[in-house]
C-alpha cells in the first residue's frame, strides 16, 4: 500500500487525536490571500476536516479533496453545519481539476504527498492570477528529558527504520520543503511564520496518534505493539504524562 492511503484505515482514531492548527495561522493566510466572502478555497488532502473548519467558521467556501472515503465521510459529519463546504474523494493527482478558479490553494499536511512532477504546476493551475498557496504542517518538538532520550532509545530498539526525525520535520525552515517552495517557477516569494504551541499527552492519547502516522501504520504488527508497549510503560514510568511542544510552520507565496 501507498505510504500516503494508509490513513482512512484509522479514520475514525485519526480525527479523534490528531493535533489541530493555532487559529491565528487562518487569519494570517486570509490577510495574506486578500479573501473576500465570495472567494472559492482549494484543500488538498482534507483528511478529517481539521484545517477545513477553520476556514468553515469564517463562512469560506471550500471544495476539500482526499482519498479516503472514510476520512471524507468523518470531515462531512464534522461539516454538516457548513453548506459552503463540499468534498471530492480524490487524489490531487487524480483530480479533473478546475481552471483558474480558486483565490486560495490551502494544502494542511499533505503537500509532501502529493507527486512532486506536479506539486506547483498543477497548484498554481487552479488558482486566479492573484491568488495564493498556503502549506502548512505540525511538527512535533522531542519531548523533554528524561522521556526524549528514552523514547529514541526505544526506537533504537524496535523501530530502527523510524529513528531520527519525524516525516514531519520537511516542514521545517531548514528542510526540503521550504527551498523547493522558495526555488519554484510557479510563484512569487515565500512569506514563512511559525507557531509554538503545546498539549498534554498521556499514554493511551500518545499511542493512539502514533498508531494514526504513516511510518507506524506499515510496521509488522508484532513489532508495532511491542514499540507502543515499551512507550507505554515509559510514560507510566515517568509521572504518565507529559507535554509535548508542536510548531506550526506556514508557507504562504502568492502565483506568478
Amino acid at each position: 500500500m501507498e505510504q500516503r492511503f494508509t490513513f482512512d484505515g484509522v479514520a475514525a482514531l485519526y480525527g479523534g487525536v490528531r493535533p489541530v492548527y493555532p487559529e491565528p495561522l487562518f487569519d494570517d493566510i486570509i490577510a495574506f490571500a486578500g479573501l473576500t466572502s465570495t472567494d472559492r478555497i482549494l484543500e488538498i488532502g482534507c483528511g478529517t476536516g481539521q484545517a477545513t473548519q477553520g476556514f468553515a467558521r469564517r463562512g469560506f467556501s471550500v471544495l476539500a479533496l482526499d482519498p479516503g472515503s472514510d476520512l471524507i465521510g468523518i470531515a462531512r459529519e464534522n461539516l454538516a453545519d457548513f453548506p459552503n463546504i463540499h468534498f471530492e474523494e480524490s487524489t490531487f493527482e487524480a483530480w479533473q481539476g478546475e481552471m483558474s478558479a480558486f483565490k486560495l490553494v490551502v494544502a494542511a499536511q499533505s503537500f509532501h504527498w502529493v507527486a512532486p512532477d506536479i506539486r506547483f504546476a498543477k497548484t498554481a493551475s487552479q488558482l486566479i492570477p492573484v491568488g495564493a498557496l498556503a502549506v502548512f504542517g505540525n511538527v512535533p518538538l522531542p519531548p523533554a528529558p528524561p522521556l526524549g532520550p528514552e523514547f529514541a532509545r526505544i526506537y533504537s530498539q524496535y523501530a530502527p527504520s523510524l529513528a531520527g526525525p519525524p516525516a514531519e520535520a520537511w516542514y521545517l525552515p531548514d528542510a526540503p520543503f521550504a527551498a523547493l517552495f522558495e526555488e519554484s517557477d510557479y510563484f512569487g516569494p515565500v512569506t514563512h511564520r511559525c507557531y509554538p504551541w503545546s498539549r498534554m499527552h498521556n499514554a493511551a492519547s500518545y499511542t493512539d496518534l502514533l498508531r494514526t502516522l504513516s511510518a507506524h501504520r506499515l510496521l509488522a504488527d508484532e513489532h508495532r505493539e511491542l514499540l507502543l508497549g515499551a512507550i507505554t510503560e515509559t510514560i507510566a514510568a515517568h509521572g504518565g504524562e507529559f507535554e509535548l511542544h508542536y510548531e506550526t510552520h506556514l508557507y504562504m507565496a502568492r502565483r506568478r
